[in-house]
């Protein structure tokens, strides 16, 4: 990773903690207790807010706003449209995961709703890109184990075409504009078996995204995940499982967060965090 772009990042890290954003998360219920305390540890505030009598209002109270669609019912999707068309009305970044899309008819319509309302960023793994790609384009037949590097000109293409930034998480995550693709070399292969791992970093994207300038979105979109996978290799140095993990995820975090205050801290950041950018496009 050059010099000025991990400068650049630990610089997003640090408006983090300075401004500690509030998250608006409407998200599935699995998720919802990790990814409230992942964005604590990170110095960040959540709010699991979905009502529909409420989203508008709260949308222009939060920073940033994630829209996740694990779960899918008539209300909720009416809720998350709400939210996702008052966010760009007020010039609030907002975040898409369009979790399982490509499993039934219904949530890829849904999702690719959800696509139209303009998000900041759309993250999934590559089989929920994929399939978010083809049905966007109308192309039929997806992989559902595809790798993150398979999903990369799908990713581009999407990216181009909504003029948004995509990320796609895998062993190496991949974010892109259309044109420029970064890649996050952190992360631990056991983060595949803690349920809503992806669904929390998607969140921490929208904190980024908080602090970050409209022309920062690409960096500000790895640095969310290069964090939270650098937490989880430092929480996964005494985990036996799962189970320490998650909660070393969660103390790394805290810890990071604390880093970002102190020279050696942000000297570890530097190191620690693995970001380069794609030479072959």
């Amino acid at each position: 990773m050059s010099s000025d772009m991990q400068r650049d990042a630990l610089d997003l890290w640090q408006r983090v903690q300075q401004r500690g954003p509030l998250v608006q998360c409407i998200t599935n219920y699995v998720s919802m207790d990790i990814m409230a305390n992942v964005l604590l540890a990170a110095g960040m505030s959540p709010a699991m807010a979905h009502s529909l009598d409420e989203v508008e209002e709260f949308v222009r109270i939060a920073s940033a706003l994630l829209i996740n669609m694990g779960t899918l019912s008539s209300d909720w999707v009416a809720s998350k449209k709400l939210a996702a068309k008052e966010a760009v009305a007020v010039g609030k970044p907002w975040v898409l995961d369009p979790v399982g899309c490509g499993a039934t008819s219904y949530r890829t319509a849904a999702c690719v709703a959800m696509l139209r309302q303009r998000p900041a960023v759309v993250r999934g793994n590559a089989s929920e890109i994929l399939a978010l790609a083809g049905a966007a384009a109308d192309i039929k037949g997806v992989d559902s184990t595809a790798a993150s590097h398979e999903a990369l000109d799908a990713a581009k293409q999407l990216a181009a075409a909504n003029k948004c930034v995509v990320a796609v998480s895998g062993a190496v995550d991949l974010v892109t504009d259309g044109s420029t693709v970064l890649e996050v070399h952190n992360g631990v292969a056991m983060l595949t078996k803690i349920t809503a791992a992806g669904c929390s970093v998607t969140a921490l994207i929208a904190g980024f995204l908080a602090v970050a300038q409209p022309h920062e979105t690409l960096l500000a979109t790895a640095a969310a995940m290069a964090v939270f996978g650098y937490a989880a290799e430092l929480g996964a140095a005494g985990a036996a499982g799962p189970g320490s993990l998650r909660v070393g995820l969660l103390d790394s975090l805290h810890q990071l967060a604390g880093a970002a205050g102190s020279k050696e801290g942000r000297q570890q950041l530097l190191q620690g965090l693995k970001i380069t950018k794609r030479s072959c496009q």
